[in-house]
């Protein structure tokens, strides 16, 4: 069975503006993907040592884009070779030409094609909502080369609820007057991230939107990205039991404790099936905590730097 078989019969197929704070700037890359339509380019950030055999993959959420990752990726690029992708169809990477293939199959082998880019034959890996799906899939399958990740307020089971709210805004594209409609807007669909200052706001909206032609931005993303999760909303809570339970590599689970996604009892559930994970959740957050502070980053660079020397 083909690996995008094999992940399709887990997940289902489903018909720099001045205003942004100062912060140092990644190196940025592209590495080309197939689809089963054809060839496509996905953009990454790089941080740190392009030489440290030691290399943290972090994967955004559905509508986001890899520079959400930076206050963190700094941080962690003393320990790492820190990689921060945009799923193909966000940001600086293509969009598929064929929109039905947009889910966790392409994003999987997507990322299989970007290691294998970078070199190395194992990774520790940073998954928030979407990125941390994308994780799973890929370590359970065998010969994996995750060896330690987080899952950021994403489990084995996705609720319903949190699918109606997403689709009530994913897929759309809407058009804005000015970075500061854009900003507004944002702030408005991603309250649930929680309190962040206004230069965390600014930062989060300058790189997921872009300039159009004529004037205004817009979203910075195929709208088309949308239709897995529109299509899955009406099939009440999705489990992934069987594909959390074959997951052998250290795990951490980290829960916005306000969070829709995932529920404090499915939490308590991952501490006794598959890896057992280890468990953490943030007060005042939603889905999903951003880590764009140390109170946040402090203890995910605990867990994933257990065990290696500096």
């Amino acid at each position: 069975m083909s690996i995008i078989d094999r992940i399709s019969s887990w997940f289902g197929r489903a018909p720099a503006d001045a205003a942004a704070p100062a912060v140092a700037q990644p190196r940025l890359h592209r590495v080309q993907c197939a689809s089963p339509a054809g060839l496509h380019r996905m953009a990454y950030a790089e941080w740190g040592d392009p030489a440290n055999p030691r290399v943290l993959v972090c994967v955004h959420g559905l509508t986001r884009v890899g520079r959400d990752f930076d206050f963190l990726a700094q941080r962690l690029s003393r320990h790492y070779r820190v990689v921060c992708p945009d799923v193909v169809g966000r940001g600086r990477s293509d969009w598929l030409l064929d929109p039905s293939a947009y889910g966790v199959p392409q994003y999987v082998g997507d990322m299989v094609t970007l290691i294998a880019r970078l070199g190395v034959d194992r990774v520790h890996w940073f998954g928030t909502s979407m990125g941390g799906l994308i994780g799973m899939a890929l370590a359970a399958m065998p010969d994996t080369p995750i060896d330690r990740m987080v899952l950021n307020d994403v489990g084995p089971v996705i609720t319903s609820t949190s699918l109606r709210r997403i689709a009530e805004y994913v897929g759309k594209a809407p058009k804005f007057a000015s970075l500061d409609e854009a900003e507004r807007y944002i702030r408005t669909v991603s309250a649930p991230f929680g309190p962040l200052t206004d230069a965390q706001w600014r930062h989060l909206t300058v790189h997921v939107t872009r300039a159009v032609d004529g004037g205004g931005f817009e979203m910075g993303y195929d709208p088309d990205i949308g239709k897995p999760v529109q299509a899955m909303m009406f099939l009440g809570d999705i489990e992934l039991w069987n594909l959390y339970d074959a997951i052998r590599c250290p795990t951490l689970c980290v829960r916005g404790a306000e969070s829709d996604l995932l529920t404090h009892d499915t939490l308590m559930q991952m501490t006794l099936r598959g890896p057992k994970a280890r468990t953490l959740e943030f007060a005042g957050v939603g889905h999903a905590p951003m880590f764009m502070d140390m109170a946040q980053v402090a203890p995910i660079e605990q867990f994933l730097t257990e065990g290696i020397t500096a």
